[in-house]
């Protein structure tokens, strides 16, 4: 049997892969007849002998695969890899294929991938001799019902503002969702989860006091940014982690700004980021449109100096932070 599972909402797939394995049989003796192979550098010799292994006391063994139908990626063309025994390399997908349609009954084959074209060669190959699952990232009314589910899977309920801030402050992260769905559960003990809920205890909230102190700063705002730093601070954020978090969003507003000056489109830049939620990428874009480059590269250079002086001990981390808040404020009046 053979499956090709792929998309960027890894969550999901990894959900369908869960699934698969339950589907072979005895979790014990499956993990003695799985195994994993990476897909850019597999040769043909080497997934045949451990496809045509006999399982060991089962009746099945399970074959994970990642990456290999990438290897055919680079703009519909074969990349040349070294490995599968072919001395023609536009055929390494027919030769691939073809192996693939005749697999024997006792190995289940898995292909994990990340996001492919349609025009992927070997996924052609495949068509009719796999069961193909996509698994793209989920947005707008997908993700909202996906919400509504996993909270109800948790046992419990969700009004629809909640479910919406949701949506704003985590975006398509499945895995983080989850996570934040699970805390909002147990912080709430069976009552409906309401949108201050999710402003109390959604770790992301915070993100989107960074950015109001990153604007604050920018715009020499001191009162501002200081209440921002000191309701995170409340909230018991680290003063490193804030100082990651914020150098983390300066140097994001510079990359976007770069991007747009390439005039790459909004997905081109929320993936060359790695941005799953659309607030965190609209507030980015937002910034980058409305700050000059060299005043956020000085702010981004006096974060890394104020990093260092934590780190070397020159001065307490609280004490480090709210010295150059105060400080880019003042000199940008």
């Amino acid at each position: 049997m053979l499956y090709v599972l792929s998309g960027q909402d890894d969550f999901s797939l990894q959900m369908s892969l869960k699934e698969i394995k339950r589907g072979i049989g005895d979790p014990t003796l499956l993990a003695a007849n799985t195994t994993t192979l990476d897909g850019q550098q597999v040769t043909l010799d080497q997934l045949r002998t451990v496809c045509e292994t006999v399982p060991f006391l089962a009746e099945r063994r399970l074959v994970i695969v990642t990456g290999l139908l990438e290897r055919f990626e680079s703009k519909g063309r074969v990349r040349q890899k070294k490995g599968l025994n072919s001395a023609n390399q536009q055929d390494e997908y027919k030769i691939i294929g073809d192996y693939m349609g005749r697999l024997p009954d006792s190995t289940v084959l898995v292909l994990v991938e990340g996001r492919l074209n349609s025009s992927n060669p070997l996924l052609k190959e495949l068509s009719g001799k796999a069961e193909v699952k996509s698994f793209p990232l989920l947005r707008g009314a997908k993700l909202r019902q996906w919400i509504q589910k996993q909270v109800a899977e948790e046992g419990g309920s969700i009004s629809p503002e909640a479910v919406d801030l949701l949506t704003k402050l985590v975006g398509s992260d499945l895995w983080t969702m989850a996570n934040e769905i699970n805390k909002l559960a147990l912080f709430t003990s069976g009552r409906r989860i309401e949108e201050a809920d999710v402003s109390l205890v959604v770790s992301h909230a915070q993100q989107a006091n960074v950015f109001n102190m990153v604007d604050a700063i920018l715009e020499s705002r001191a009162g501002v940014a200081e209440q921002s730093l000191g309701q995170l601070l409340q909230r018991g954020a680290a003063p490193a982690y804030l100082l990651v978090m914020l150098s983390r969003q300066f140097q994001m507003i510079v990359r976007a700004k770069e991007l747009r000056r390439q005039r790459k489109s909004r997905i081109e830049i929320q993936n060359k980021l790695g941005l799953t939620s659309d607030f965190a990428l609209d507030k980015t874009l937002e910034q980058a449109d409305h700050y000059p480059l060299e005043q956020l590269k000085e702010v981004y250079h006096r974060l890394l100096e104020t990093d260092l002086s934590i780190k070397t001990g020159k001065y307490d981390g609280e004490l480090a932070i709210n010295i150059l808040i105060a400080e880019l404020c003042q000199r940008r009046r």
